[in-house]
């Protein structure tokens, strides 16, 4: 009996620990002494990818049974497998779990008759009853799906029937997902220390229950443990509050300030207006890129707040999210969600700008999903919401927000990603920020020149980005165009010591001998240049550039010496010229 759990992932960097952990389960199963004719493999595959090209794998190796693991980026993928694997394997048994498909299981089986069935709610345990079933089933013809809980399948006569509703799983039950690292190599690792959230935001399907379950800290520890050895690059725990339960938090918080290796980072999922005191002097504590924190804000309208059932203290959330900045340690990503009730324009505006000023280093602005299941999904008359009808479910309009606007906030979320959340312009947006009435109007001018100029039908290059932003600068502040020309140049060579150059840049040439000379002095008697010593004066302008301002500075860039939160290089001024 051969089992394949087939995963088909937003991106490569991501893993999927859906099917890491129902392997576990049924390979400890296979431990005890059942399973004996059964072999289970992972196969993980991208929405990048062709089909086709999916559809040939998992052909090759042939499975007796394959399960698929659904959410709303993968669904349409996984549907157009399902019919084209039951045309070429007609007699693979073919099975689906998932957030995706656990809310209206019987709806998809009518819509999908090549599927055998739906895993329903969490698979581990359902899994590994299921593939025992399957592996009695092939060895003496005997077994029944009617006594396997948390399923929805059709029986022998086609009829869909649904088995008992499992309960929930104690953490500690469920084995480690990671036995060893292989075919993991430059991924982000996902990981769970508790499941459930104690909050019951009506757009999300994690606080349902409200029983939040947390894994053993001793089992934790030890897991961790594992990545800590391993040097795994990003380990994302998934835990939907992760600070919910504050002495939970703060002994793995301080295990990592004891453990940390020097290379792995942990993301962490958190509410911060429950970050006090003591938190924050672990915090303060850790290595730069030792942690990172996310944090849903969604936004300011109290009316809001509470029509989606959410508890938040904003100030205090503001406060701590200021004190953690100050540390100049942790990266913060900051979540807003346009679309949600009682939210319109205006009011969106405002939850922006409020966000845009606690200056965190990402900052989402995502799009209302009603999700199968949700609150929000029965309330849709109510609020007037339009969503699309494919996969992810996104809003279009709602009683307080037309499309139009959506579409204006669209412009803007794309403008945010490329100037704001790359942090590749921080020196001059914080110069724009002076000049604008607010954040949001600064980001909405810049996706309307966008449009205007019709830049956003294809790619661009890093280079043109900063191109465009210095046309638009000109456009609108001519007068003060030597000053962003300066801060635009800083924020390029800050990130890389590019070999070509922005048609706006200054000209160099008349430098080259003072630039020379002084890579030459720096390579015989190393000031500025600490960790360059043994290389020539060409190697180590390799490893740095030197960039004469337009109001004469000399502003070196040391790439060997770069910034352990967002890789920028370490600058100097080293002197300055006169022009003339």
């Amino acid at each position: 009996m051969k089992i394949l759990l087939a995963a088909v992932n937003a991106k490569y960097i991501h893993s999927n620990l859906g099917v890491y952990s129902l392997k576990a389960w049924a390979d400890r199963r296979k431990a005890e002494g059942h399973l004996p004719g059964t072999d289970i493999h992972i196969g993980e595959y991208t929405i990048n990818h062709q089909t086709d090209k999916i559809l040939q794998d998992i052909y090759r190796r042939k499975p007796d049974l394959v399960g698929f693991s659904c959410y709303i980026w993968n669904i349409q993928h996984v549907r157009q497998l399902v019919r084209n694997l039951a045309k070429v394997l007609p007699e693979t048994s073919i099975w689906l779990g998932g957030p995706e498909v656990s809310y209206d299981a019987r709806k998809v089986l009518e819509e999908e008759p090549a599927v055998t069935g739906v895993m329903v709610g969490e698979g581990e345990e359902t899994f590994g009853e299921l593939a025992e079933y399957y592996d009695c089933m092939e060895r003496t013809g005997q077994g029944t799906l009617e006594s396997i809980g948390g399923l929805v399948f059709r029986n022998r006569e086609g009829r869909i029937r649904a088995s008992s509703q499992r309960p929930l799983l104690s953490m500690d039950s469920i084995p480690f997902p990671y036995g060893s690292l292989e075919g993991l190599d430059n991924r982000i690792i996902y990981y769970e220390s508790s499941r459930g959230c104690p909050y019951s935001c009506t757009y999300c399907l994690s606080g349902e229950s409200r029983a939040v379950r947390f894994r053993s800290l001793s089992l934790v520890k030890e897991e961790l443990s594992f990545f800590l050895e391993n040097k795994v690059p990003q380990v994302k725990l998934v835990d939907r509050t992760f600070n919910c339960n504050k002495n939970h938090a703060m002994e793995i918080w301080r295990y990592l300030l004891e453990h940390d290796n020097g290379v792995t980072n942990f993301h962490f999922e958190i509410s911060a207006d429950l970050i006090g005191g003591e938190q924050l002097d672990i915090l303060r504590q850790m290595r730069p890129g030792l942690i990172q924190l996310e944090i849903g804000v969604q936004t300011v309208n109290q009316e809001t707040i509470r029509e989606i059932h959410r508890k938040m203290d904003l100030e205090r959330l503001e406060q701590a999210v200021g004190q953690i900045k100050g540390f100049g340690n942790i990266h913060q990503h900051l979540d807003l969600i346009a679309g949600l009730p009682h939210e319109n324009f205006d009011s969106f505006c405002r939850s922006f700008d409020r966000v845009y000023n606690m200056r965190p280093d990402q900052l989402q602005l995502g799009f209302l999903k009603v999700l199968k299941g949700s609150y929000m999904a029965e309330m849709t008359e109510e609020y007037g919401l339009i969503c699309r009808e494919e996969p992810p479910y996104e809003v279009m309009s709602t009683r307080w927000l037309d499309y139009g606007q959506v579409l204006r906030l669209k412009a803007v979320e794309e403008m945010v990603e490329v100037y704001y959340n790359s942090g590749q312009f921080q020196h001059t947006l914080r110069e724009m920020d002076k000049h604008w009435e607010s954040p949001f109007a600064m980001f909405e001018a810049l996706g309307e020149y966008y449009e205007r100029r019709d830049l956003n039908r294809v790619s661009h290059n890093r280079l043109a980005r900063y191109e465009f932003l210095y046309d638009f600068l000109a456009e609108r502040e001519p007068g003060r165009m030597g000053i962003y020309r300066d801060l635009l140049m800083y924020d390029l060579y800050l990130r890389e010591n590019v070999k070509s150059r922005p048609g706006f840049a200054g000209d160099q040439s008349a430098y080259k001998t003072v630039i020379r000379d002084f890579f030459i002095k720096e390579h015989k008697n190393p000031r500025h240049l600490p960790g360059c010593e043994g290389y020539d004066s060409r190697q180590t302008g390799h490893m740095a550039h030197v960039e004469i301002m337009g109001d004469g500075r000399m502003v070196l860039f040391d790439y060997k010496n770069r910034n352990p939160l967002n890789h920028n290089a370490r600058t100097v001024e080293i002197g300055r010229l006169e022009h003339g």
